[in-house]
């Protein structure tokens, strides 16, 4: 459920203070995320960092997208957002490499994800965060199968698939890995 590697601070911090603003105990968010308390306890205290598994479980129990679970919504935005300013998530156990290019904005609806997989790396989700939530995925390298609500489309670069999220979803990358972008609506 999580990797070794302590969680960056804002990310501990955001992760607790989104549980308190929704009011919900840790055994609360436990039940509804299946995620143990004790886990949760240690990604909020920074002891380990979660993986996209976690991540997705966390999402979906406070529903919220995971770009706006790594990164809280800005109250502004910035019309440039540097590379250095982009919130960035790894999870070394999935090989799998997120970086938000424009991180959520409470004025703003699009949101633009740049992510990598390493060969063969595999992640599934069990249901989507937000219900209906319109993805727009474009391989920019290597290969990748993805399965959405039970329909597997196979991309290779360049190719963009279209869909709206309403059940469980699978991402394979191929023998090379696979680097996409991902705009969210």
């Amino acid at each position: 459920m999580e990797s070794s590697l302590a969680v960056p601070p804002p990310l501990a911090r955001h992760i607790r203070d989104l549980r308190h603003s929704r009011n919900l105990t840790l055994a609360e968010l436990a039940t509804a995320s299946t995620i143990s308390r004790a886990s949760l306890s240690r990604i909020e205290n920074g002891e380990v960092s979660p993986t996209a598994d976690t991540l997705a479980k966390l999402s979906t129990a406070l529903r919220l997208p995971i770009s706006q679970l790594i990164a809280p919504l800005e109250g502004r935005f910035e019309a440039l957002v540097s590379r250095d300013a982009q919130p960035v998530y790894h999870d070394a156990s999935h090989g799998f490499h997120r970086r938000n290019v424009s991180p959520p904005s409470a004025d703003l609806q699009l949101e633009l994800v740049e992510a990598t997989l390493k060969p063969h790396a595999h992640i599934s989700y069990d249901q989507p965060s937000v219900p209906g939530h319109e993805h727009h995925f474009v391989l920019l390298e290597g290969a990748l199968q993805i399965t959405v609500d039970g329909q597997t489309h196979s991309l290779s670069p360049g190719d963009c698939l279209r869909y709206r999220l309403h059940g469980v979803s699978e991402f394979r990358a191929g023998p090379d890995g696979a680097r996409y972008l991902l705009a969210l609506a």
